[in-house]
């Protein structure tokens, strides 16, 4: 991030001895934003020795991209409840629950409704190949507009198996507007890392 203009300071953790300890020497050097994987880590986000760590983020209010959903396949920890239960532990943590939550998406909907610090990326979600393996229903259309603030475009480029701009069309082919489709693509990501002047 040092040497790449534009670059945001990204950092991660692990539930290990020390990692309160290198968290805040990572936030002091300029960490803006940590990523969480709890299906490929396969830990607890729970875990009592990052109780700090999330206590640390809520408290600097610095955005989690946390890897919490079942897809593509569940693991021991994914799902909404072991988020649900560290949210109610951390109310202000401001997770940013990477693909929506696929396939749970009604549930990480329902977790962002209750907890304002809460954002959903759109990673992969609505394109033509997650819709086939796993669609969002479309009877919580109308969540996405009224929770338009806190979507964040996500993409997960160059890793995806569709062109950079399939995203982006899926997206816009949702029909809610132009002004939901630049929060989602702009607005949102830039108000979130405090890039909007």
């Amino acid at each position: 991030a040092a040497r790449t203009p534009d670059c945001l300071h990204t950092a991660t953790f692990f539930p290990e001895e020390g990692a309160a300890a290198y968290v805040r020497r990572a936030v002091d050097s300029g960490a803006r934003i940590f990523k969480a994987h709890l299906q490929v880590g396969g830990y607890d986000p729970n875990d009592d020795r990052l109780d700090p760590v999330w206590g640390l983020l809520a408290e600097a209010g610095i955005p989690i991209v946390i890897h919490c959903g079942s897809g593509p396949v569940p693991a021991k920890y994914t799902g909404p409840e072991p988020v649900g239960r560290l949210l109610a532990r951390h109310p202000r943590l401001p997770l940013v629950i990477a693909h929506m939550g696929m396939p749970e998406y009604a549930d990480f909907l329902d977790l962002a409704d209750r907890y304002a610090a809460v954002r959903l990326d759109t990673t992969m979600v609505f394109t033509d190949f997650s819709e086939r393996l796993s669609g969002f229903p479309p009877g919580e259309l109308g969540r996405l507009a009224d929770l338009g603030d806190r979507i964040l475009l996500g993409t997960d480029f160059p890793n995806i198996p569709y062109p950079y701009e399939h995203q982006l069309v899926a997206l816009e082919r949702l029909g809610l507007g132009d002004d939901w489709l630049r929060a989602v693509c702009h607005d949102n990501g830039a108000r979130l890392f405090r890039l909007d002047g």
